[in-house]
C-alpha cells in the first residue's frame, strides 16, 4: 500500500516538473532540435537544505554519432528540497540544433523546474533548457534514480563544465 502510493507520488512529482518546464520555455527557446544522444550524470551523497541544495556531479555525453564528451558540473535545487539521498544517476535525452554537437557545445548553465522523491527507492524529473547559446534542451524530463529519503519540488540550475 504504501510502495503503491510512493510510486503513484513520484509519477504525479514527474509529470508536474515534465509540464511546468515545458511551460516555462521560453519562446525565443522554441527552436527547431532533434536528438542529439544521452547525458548521464553520477552524483554523490547530499544532504538537502528546507530552500534548497547543492550536488557535485561527473557527467558523460553519448552522441549518436559514436563520441563521448566528458562534463563536471553542480546542480542546484530552489524551492522545497528536504531529505538525505546516497548516490544518484540522472539521465537525459539531448535535443540539440544538430544531430552531431561539436565536444563541448553542451558546456553552459541550464535552468528548469525539477522534482524528486524518495523513501528507500526514489525517482524525479529535471526539464531543462540552456547550454551554447540557450539551444540546448535536455528533455522531456530527466529520470533520476537515488536511494535515501527525499522530498523535492522547485527550480533546478545546472551548470556543465567540458574536461
Amino acid at each position: 500500500m504504501i510502495r503503491t502510493s510512493l510510486t503513484r507520488a513520484i509519477l504525479c512529482v514527474a509529470l508536474l516538473a515534465g509540464a511546468a518546464g515545458i511551460m516555462a520555455t521560453p519562446a525565443s527557446a522554441q527552436i527547431r532540435r532533434v536528438a542529439a544522444g544521452n547525458l548521464e550524470c553520477h552524483a554523490g551523497p547530499s544532504v538537502s537544505f528546507v530552500i534548497g541544495s547543492r550536488r557535485t556531479l561527473e557527467c558523460t555525453f553519448r552522441s549518436r554519432r559514436g563520441y563521448r564528451t566528458h562534463y563536471e558540473g553542480t546542480m542546484s535545487r530552489w524551492g522545497v528540497d528536504l531529505g538525505v539521498t546516497t548516490r544518484s544517476v540522472l539521465l537525459w535525452g539531448v535535443l540539440a540544433p544538430t544531430a552531431n554537437p561539436a565536444p563541448g557545445a553542451l558546456a553552459g548553465n541550464y535552468v528548469g523546474a525539477s522534482a524528486a522523491a524518495a523513501w528507500g527507492l526514489g525517482a524525479g524529473a529535471n526539464a531543462l533548457v540552456g547550454g551554447s547559446g540557450n539551444t540546448i534542451a535536455l528533455q522531456p524530463v530527466s529520470v533520476e534514480g537515488k536511494t535515501g529519503v527525499n522530498l523535492a519540488v522547485g527550480i533546478g540550475d545546472l551548470r556543465l563544465r567540458a574536461r
